[in-house]
């Protein structure tokens, strides 16, 4: 199931895993806290195959525009 959340639902969650899609300079730069990185053109099965599937997965980026 994909939606988007609110940020105050990314507080709130338990057992929330975040995975930044960014490329790498720009999560070095600045991540959200115990986010984790894989940046999209790296993302596959393999990739997240260490996430936990019963647990949600975050999934977000930054975009300027």
């Amino acid at each position: 199931m994909v939606r988007t959340i609110a940020w105050e639902e990314i507080l709130d969650a338990e057992n929330l895993q975040l995975l930044e899609v960014l490329p790498t300079p720009e999560y070095t730069e600045m991540h959200l806290p115990n986010a984790e990185s894989i940046p999209l053109k790296q993302l596959d099965r393999e990739a997240v195959s260490h996430l936990n599937p019963e647990q949600p997965v975050a999934v977000y980026c930054w975009d300027a525009y």
